[in-house]
């Protein structure tokens, strides 16, 4: 399975304007979390997802990213 990590120290509680994946205009205060997909896991995780697929990408892949972005959020929130 392909591979999924955060980029820890670079955590961060930031204030920002940005856009979203789909257009929209974001001002927003956040948390930053830096996920990192290998450049040799890219093609795979693409190949794992079909956006025209309500039910894609399968749980189990999903569940990998949100882990790792929820483990980054609790050590940044020193839980």
């Amino acid at each position: 399975m392909t591979d999924v990590h955060v980029d820890q120290p670079s955590v961060a509680d930031v204030g920002l304007t940005t856009e979203d994946t789909n257009g929209s205009r974001i001002d927003i205060d956040a948390v930053l979390i830096p996920v990192l997909i290998p450049e040799t896991d890219v093609q795979e995780w693409l190949n794992l997802y079909d956006p025209a697929s309500s039910s894609s990408p399968l749980a189990a892949d999903s569940r990998r990213i949100a882990r790792a972005v929820l483990d980054a959020l609790r050590l940044h929130r020193g839980l």
